[in-house]
């Protein structure tokens, strides 16, 4: 007899911490702490409350020794740990999550389930920067990319909704939230993604300020004096649509004041589609054509008029949305124009439903 493994997910933010417990795909037991200082006692409450099998972490960066889902030990932990400098805003707090569910549960496996690692195997022209071999080799520069357990989700999600074979073809997935990137994936592997070595590449985002002439920033600091730190908060805080338009960055309010005629959002809303149609175009170029469209996140998921440019502009690919359907879409939904050679759907995020996925293949041998 087959007993289903009972994971309890762990997303660790900034400043708070969801935990999820799903038996199977079913969600029966949530929680969410708003002000999370990093320690146990949440999770061994959880734990004690509801009980599970294994404990699936969402862990930003596995840098290029943990490619797939992997159980921690002490030594992954350090190692983890050890790229803390790459991605400083997010892998302190998966750690602390880590140390949590290890402190709460040491008898019950916890397993990284990393970002990155659904990028680990872009080709050497996609993931190498043009800068010298021997700075590559020695502080492994790369594109890493990120959203991967999104796209990884998405993908598979998206082609179901659309009647498609799960990994095949070629499928542009756009993750488009407050953070954003699109991911490039031919028959199930991921060819090109849009962010980098940080987060901070690509797609003009919330507060983020997407690629950057690296001339203008040596500017910057060279003859206008602005010092690294500052720059760099700049560029993650206080650009992208906010830096545009003002407020939060929120495409909600953007969207809002470019309705009332505000002629700096209406900047910034051109702007932030640009760079959509910029990149989408080149993911597809890469593919050489597209069979599928995906969109997912907080803007993929709620904002037609986004998805509506996308496919305009690639309407040369063969993409085109079904207006009623766009405006219409919910949850996962197929959109696509009727007689269009791509399908178009929007795919909810659920990025727990991956990691729980991951947790049990890779907790199978340990369970």
């Amino acid at each position: 007899m087959v007993v289903a493994m009972r994971v309890l997910t762990v997303n660790a933010g900034s400043s708070s911490l969801k935990l999820g417990l799903l038996d199977g795909d079913e969600a029966i037991a949530e929680e969410t702490l708003e002000r999370w200082e990093g320690g146990a006692e949440p999770i061994r409450r959880f734990l004690d409350e509801h009980g599970a099998d294994a404990v699936g972490h969402r862990v930003v960066h596995g840098g290029t020794r943990i490619v797939a889902a992997t159980v921690v030990d002490d030594q992954v932990l350090a190692y983890l740990d050890s790229l803390t400098e790459l991605a400083p805003l997010h892998q302190p707090r998966a750690i602390a999550g880590l140390r949590a569910a290890l402190t709460a549960a040491p008898g019950t496996p916890s397993v990284a389930c990393v970002d990155t690692a659904f990028h680990a195997g872009l080709p050497v022209a996609a993931a190498t920067y043009a800068l010298p071999r021997e700075w590559n080799r020695q502080w492994t520069l790369r594109r890493y990319g990120f959203h991967g357990l999104s796209h990884s989700y998405a993908v598979v999600r998206g082609a179901e909704v659309a009647g498609f074979p799960p990994r095949e073809g070629r499928v542009l997935c756009c993750h488009l939230g407050a953070g954003a990137s699109m991911a490039a994936v031919r028959d199930g592997r991921c060819v090109d993604t849009t962010m980098g070595f940080t987060p901070e590449e690509g797609l003009v985002m919330n507060t983020r300020s997407g690629t950057v002439d690296p001339g203008l920033l040596g500017w910057l600091m060279t003859t206008k004096n602005v010092a690294p730190k500052e720059l760099f908060d700049v560029l993650a805080t206080k650009s992208g649509l906010a830096g545009l338009a003002g407020g939060t960055g929120d495409l909600r309010d953007v969207l809002e004041a470019r309705e009332r005629g505000d002629a700096d959002a209406a900047v910034a809303f051109d702007v932030y589609r640009h760079s959509l149609v910029r990149y989408a175009g080149a993911m597809v170029a890469v593919l050489g054509g597209l069979d599928l469209l995906v969109f997912t996140g907080g803007i993929g998921e709620h904002q037609p008029p986004v998805r509506a440019a996308v496919c305009e502009a690639l309407g040369f690919a063969g993409a085109a949305v079904d207006p009623a359907l766009n405006a219409a879409a919910s949850d996962d939904a197929d959109i696509t124009a009727p007689g269009a050679a791509v399908r178009t759907v929007v795919v909810q995020a659920r990025e727990d439903l991956e990691i729980a996925r991951e947790t049990r293949a890779a907790a199978t041998v340990t369970w």
